[in-house]
This record gives C-alpha cells, sequence and structure tokens, in this order.
C-alpha cells in the first residue's frame, strides 16, 4: 500500500473503536432502560438522561471520541492529501490509535481514573508531536 494511503489505515482503526463503545453504549443503555424500566421519552435530552441513568461510562466516553481524536482524523487526511506521509507519522498515527483504545478499555473497565488519564496524556502528547511534523514538514517543502 502507497505510504499516502497507509496514513489512513490508522483513522480506519480509530473509527472502529469508536464503533466499539458506541456498541457498549447501546448495549448498557438498552438493558439499563429495559432493568430499570426506564421510559424513553424520559431520556429526551441530556439532563433528564444524566439525571435518570447509572450506568454512563460508556456514554461519556463516546463523547470523549469527538474531542481530541477530531484532530488526529483531520491530521490524517491533511498527511495523505499532501503526500507527506514518513515512518515516523505512521508509527505515531498507530501509537495514537494504541493508547486511544488503551484509554477507551481503562474508562470501560476499571475505569482507574489515573490509568485513564495517563493514557489520556500520552495520546495527545503524540498527537501534537504528529501536527509538529506534519507542519515542519508542510512549511519545509
Amino acid at each position: 500500500m502507497a505510504p499516502d494511503r497507509a496514513i489512513l489505515l490508522p483513522a480506519v482503526a480509530m473509527v472502529l473503536v469508536t464503533a466499539g463503545v458506541w456498541l457498549r453504549m447501546y448495549s448498557d443503555r438498552l438493558t439499563e432502560i429495559r432493568e430499570r424500566r426506564i421510559h424513553p421519552q424520559k431520556l429526551a435530552n441530556t439532563r433528564q438522561a444524566g439525571e435518570l441513568l447509572q450506568n454512563t461510562q460508556a456514554s461519556d466516553h463516546l463523547k470523549n471520541l469527538f474531542e481530541m481524536p477530531v484532530l488526529f482524523y483531520a491530521l490524517c487526511g491533511y498527511i495523505s492529501f499532501t503526500g507527506l506521509t514518513t515512518v515516523v507519522l505512521l508509527a505515531c498515527a498507530w501509537g495514537y490509535v494504541v493508547l486511544r483504545a488503551l484509554h477507551a478499555y481503562i474508562h470501560l473497565t476499571s475505569n482507574n481514573v489515573i490509568r485513564r488519564f495517563q493514557a489520556y496524556v500520552a495520546s495527545t502528547i503524540v498527537l501534537f508531536v504528529m501536527w509538529g511534523v506534519f507542519a515542519v514538514r508542510l512549511f519545509a517543502n
């Protein structure tokens, strides 16, 4: 596969992580609604859902996946479009996905806040390093 397209594979993997979290949220939400006999209309907005639902880890994490990862998706597209893919950027992209998957795993299992925060910070550092490498390459060409 051409390097400029290879940078898109980690983005696809990140979508798969997001889809997995969404499936978990969907399962958790339906289970809780059934078990606690919550009428769906009582969850019509975020405030109501926040007051009624007890199991919100997957939902909270899904929201996380539309914050920093948006910069990751954009960067992967820019790198591919400009043809500035390098082995370093590709390795960082896969590292970012692994760290975000770890972050999701921690959030959806033990929810150890310190470990979760460490995975988050590490992934964010990798993302900013990627942006820095991309910017240097972009302006050097």
